[in-house]
């Protein structure tokens, strides 16, 4: 097989709970933010502690309104304001809740979906676990920022870094590449970081994602 039906086999068992585990983390880094740490810097250079979950809620949102539930996120998450009416647990929470209804509404066996990703549909597992990823991949951002321990376990690891490496055609070319490639070009993550032999799947996907495990 190659990456992508790899990718497909190893995610399609667990895809939904990959979702929950990590829609999980997010919810519970962020609920652990004290009140002096909303303008902390993060490992998103740019953005700080409010900024990455103003993103990470605007990307869920995304993913819920392109599979049929809600309107969308009301500004873009590649441009967050830095300014959150009312509880950021709340935003974190309504966007969760809107993610999984329309995650819920994907009956087993369908082989694909729309994202908001610019590769368009993707196959449902990946899809699924990109989205995931997202969610995941903040939550250590806003863990990190803040003191909280890591959210990422070696298995959550595993898969979010299978659907990462799984191949598609890149937008635009149509050349057959990592998913996370065209992503990254496009700025949505950094280039990667060089590993080290001890590196746990931890280590590996953070690196592969542009993160220092260390910082």
């Amino acid at each position: 097989m190659n990456a992508t039906s790899t990718a497909i086999a190893t995610l399609n068992p667990v895809w939904r709970d990959v979702l929950a585990e990590s829609y999980r983390a997010l919810a519970t880094v962020v609920a652990g933010v004290r009140d002096d740490q909303w303008q902390l810097p993060t490992p998103c250079s740019e953005w700080n502690v409010t900024q990455v979950v103003q993103h990470a809620a605007g990307d869920q949102l995304a993913y819920a309104a392109t599979l049929g539930i809600g309107g969308g996120p009301a500004e873009n998450p590649f441009e967050p304001s830095g300014h959150i009416d009312g509880a950021p647990a709340a935003l974190v929470g309504d966007a969760i809740e809107q993610t999984a209804a329309a995650w819920a509404t994907v009956a087993d066996g369908t082989e694909s979906v729309p994202t908001p990703l610019p590769h368009g549909v993707l196959a449902t597992p990946v899809a699924a676990v990109m989205g995931a990823l997202d969610a995941a991949v903040h939550a250590w951002d806003i863990a990190i920022a803040t003191g909280q321990p890591s959210p990422l376990t070696e298995e959550l690891a595993g898969y979010l870094l299978t659907a990462a490496r799984s191949g598609h055609p890149a937008p635009g070319s149509g050349e057959e590449t990592e998913i996370v490639e065209p992503l990254r070009q496009w700025g949505a993550y950094a280039a990667i970081v060089d590993g080290k032999s001890e590196d746990t799947a931890v280590d590996e996907l953070l690196r592969y994602l542009g993160r220092d495990p260390q910082a």
